[in-house]
Formats: C-alpha cells, structure tokens, sequence
C-alpha cells in the first residue's frame, strides 16, 4: 500500500517543485504563450473577416456581373430588331425600286411598240398609197391610150370643175 498512499515528504517536494514550475513558466513563458495564443486569435479573427470581406464582394461581382449580362441580352436584342428593321427597310425600298424600274421599262416599251406601231402604219399607208398610184396610173393607162378618150375625160373634168 506504500504506492497509493503518499508520503509527507513527498507531497512537500511536489508541491515545492510545482510551485518552482509554476514561478517559472509564469515568470518566463506565460506571457509569450498568451501573446502568441492572442496574435493567433487575432489572425484567425482578420482571417475571417477578410473571407466576410472576400465573400461579399463576391456577391457584389456576381450581382454586377449578372446585371452587365442583362444589359448586353437586352442590348444585342435592340441591336437584332434594329438589325431586321434595317434588313426589311432595305428589302421593301429594293422591292419598291424595282416596281418604279419595272413600270418605266413597261412605259417605255409600251412608248416603244406605239412608236413602231405607227410607223408600220404609216409605212403600210405610204405602201397603200404607193400601190393605189401604180394601179391608177395603168388604169388610166389604158384608159387614156387612145385620143377620143383622152378627150372625154377631159372634157368631162372640165364640166365638173365648173359645178364645185
């Protein structure tokens, strides 16, 4: 039973070489424990405010960036209406050009084909007359080859031009 019961003297010199420990760790190292353990709290506390900080700024840029991806949505929707507003403008000023083009090329052949129209008329007019002449000329030809004739158709003349 000697083990588990202490003696007097013992107790005496655990006590004094505790109390010795005790001087000397607060003497000497109590101080940089405590000032190390405080500059640590105090980095992990700057630590965790500086990820608050980090992750804040975070929500800020992911807010910002989704309000700019908002805006270029909206901003190359505006530039594609434009875009097709542009493309069908041109399209029905193309189309309306083309209708101006068609109806002066249509005027302008109808001008064309009155043009020879009358021309062939008056061609075929001038061919008319032509014959007419020829076909008048051998009719009085032989009309007129003999001088008894000739006098008839004179004298005939002569009584009408003094009727009008």
């Amino acid at each position: 039973m000697d083990l588990v019961t202490p003696d007097v003297g013992l107790l005496f010199w655990t006590f004094i070489s505790f109390a010795v420990l005790f001087f000397l760790l607060k003497k000497f190292a109590w101080k940089p424990i405590v000032g190390t353990v405080n500059d640590r709290e105090k980095s992990i506390r700057e630590a965790l405010a500086s990820a608050e900080k980090a992750r804040l700024e975070m929500q800020n840029l992911q807010a910002d960036n989704e309000r700019i991806l908002k805006e270029a949505r909206v901003e190359r929707e505006n530039m594609l209406k434009e875009a097709r507003d542009l493309k069908n403008k041109m399209i029905a000023d193309a189309k309306e050009e083309a209708q101006t083009q068609a109806s002066k090329l249509i005027s302008q052949a109808q001008a064309a084909i009155e043009s020879e129209k009358n021309a062939a008329l008056a061609e075929l007019k001038s061919h008319v007359a032509g014959l007419a002449v020829d076909i008048a000329e051998k009719v009085v030809r032989e009309e007129l080859s003999s001088k008894d004739k000739q006098l008839k158709l004179v004298q005939s003349m002569l009584g009408e031009a003094k009727l009008n």
